[in-house]
């Protein structure tokens, strides 16, 4: 996850070493074996081919390979190419002997970053700026970090820090910006990523941050401009078209943006935000079909994202198709067990897949753990006993709570309607249309229910 969403931040340790390597490859200008290799090296790790710069290294002569940079820029590629394990032992080679080499020390920052030990990270840049306080990297990753957790004082004092020591440096300028933009402070934002993007006209991201800035001021067209610069220089970073699929959503161009989304699924598969919001226009559009095959990817990927199975299951209800949705609200409901909402849609599901046979194993073991003094416990009780249906019609009519009644209302009408009583399923339908939340999920159901029935947007007495 860090590695792929993250692929600028690895690159840029790479860059930096690579500057050391030139100026290390200053000392050995009369030989030309090492400039083929310096060269080599730049050309396949700007091409992201880490497998074949590793194997350069295994040629270098005892006096190129014994060097410490070299070894650092090798455990650094390491860690580009995820083998973590062999960056970290290679680091801890150069600490044997060189206790306070800072790079090395990023080395295994880098690698705890990658692997998720976002504590080991911070304690090896910590380590670092005992040894350097004034280490910008050092400094940018810890300001990254305190943003990530939404510290934004802490970030912007890392991020300070990191300017004062070296002013023109791309990603301090970059996350200070960010810490504007965050604290509404546009002016001082767009001053920062304006002179970020003047200084490294080859860098996408202050584009993009630039563009983040523009589109939450309003500025569209401007931060369109931006994202269509930025994806010029990174054509194939997902998270760029995911952006700019957002600026086409707000300026209107829903397909164009369902392009963008579609190129972002296409070159980071495991970006499920792509997904969503590809899901979210067709559904918008009434392509169902295809937001549901976008609930399925997004739901592959994250399957703890429940509200992606709430939404294929509700999508499997308009198309009838009612084991998918009960499957899909299983395992929305597995997710957050507490959550007896998802309870009463599977419950239903299984009711119509089977034919009113209530799903009797399922809800009495849902029944042992919901609170009993609940309206929603004596509807999961109705759909367990099939029976006892009028004094919860009572409890439901004399429920207080606006939005709690709403949504019983449509589990009573979905009731009647598995039983065949036709004429209370289209009562409580339609009281449910008139107090419900559009917020609910039960709201889009009922909606859709009425829909099908003929029924006007009227309230029953009318």
């Amino acid at each position: 996850m860090f590695l792929k969403s993250n692929g600028s931040f690895l690159l840029s340790r790479i860059l930096i070493i690579i500057l050391l390597l030139c100026g290390f490859s200053m000392l050995f200008s009369q030989e030309s074996g090492y400039e083929i290799f310096l060269n080599d090296v730049i050309r396949l790790l700007t091409e992201r081919n880490y497998t074949a710069a590793l194997a350069l290294f295994n040629d270098l002569p005892p006096e190129y390979s014994g060097n410490t940079d070299v070894r650092i820029l090798r455990a650094i590629i390491l860690n580009s190419a995820g083998r973590t394990s062999e960056a970290v032992q290679a680091a801890n080679q150069i600490l044997a002997s060189e206790s306070n080499n800072t790079e090395a020390l990023m080395v295994l920052a880098d690698a705890a970053a990658i692997d998720g030990r976002e504590r080991d990270r911070r304690n090896f840049l910590e380590r670092v700026l005992t040894i350097n306080p004034s280490h910008v990297r050092a400094l940018t990753d810890l300001g990254n970090l305190s943003l990530g957790n939404q510290n934004l004082f802490v970030a912007g004092t890392y991020f300070d820090r990191a300017l004062a020591a070296e002013p023109d440096n791309g990603e301090a300028l970059v996350g200070r910006a960010v810490v504007y933009r965050y604290q509404r402070e546009a002016r001082r934002s767009e001053q920062l990523l304006d002179r970020a993007v003047s200084l490294y006209p080859g860098w996408a991201r202050p584009l993009q941050e630039r563009a983040r800035l523009y589109r939450s001021g309003g500025f569209l067209e401007d931060a369109l401009e931006d994202l269509n610069d930025a994806i010029l220089i990174e054509p194939y970073n997902g998270w760029m078209f995911v952006d700019r699929g957002l600026v086409l959503i707000d300026i209107g161009r829903k397909q164009d943006a369902l392009i963008d989304f579609a190129l972002a699924a296409e070159y980071e598969p495991e970006l499920f935000l792509a997904y969503v919001y590809s899901a979210g226009i067709r559904e918008e559009l009434g392509d169902y079909d295809g937001a549901i095959q976008d609930y399925i990817k997004l739901t592959a990927i994250r399957p703890e994202y429940y509200f992606g199975f709430e939404s294929l299951g509700a999508l499997y209800m308009h198309k009838k198709q009612w084991a998918q949705a009960r499957n899909a609200f299983l395992s929305a409901w597995e997710q957050i067990p507490s959550d007896n909402t998802y309870a009463l849609l599977t419950a239903l599901c299984w009711m119509r897949s089977d034919g009113q046979a209530a799903p009797r194993q399922y809800l009495a073991a849902v029944l042992r753990n919901a609170p009993r003094n609940t309206l929603e416990y004596n509807m999961l009780r109705l759909y367990h006993d099939l029976s006892g249906d009028l004094d919860v019609v009572v409890r439901v009519e004399s429920e207080t709570d606006v939005n709690t009644k709403a949504r019983m209302l449509f589990y009573l009408a979905s009731y009647y309607d598995i039983r065949g009583n036709r004429t209370l399923a289209d009562r409580y339908y339609l009281m449910m249309q008139d107090i419900g939340d559009p917020y609910y999920v039960e709201w889009r159901l009922n909606e859709w229910a009425l829909k099908e029935r003929g029924l006007g947007i009227r309230a029953f007495n009318e």
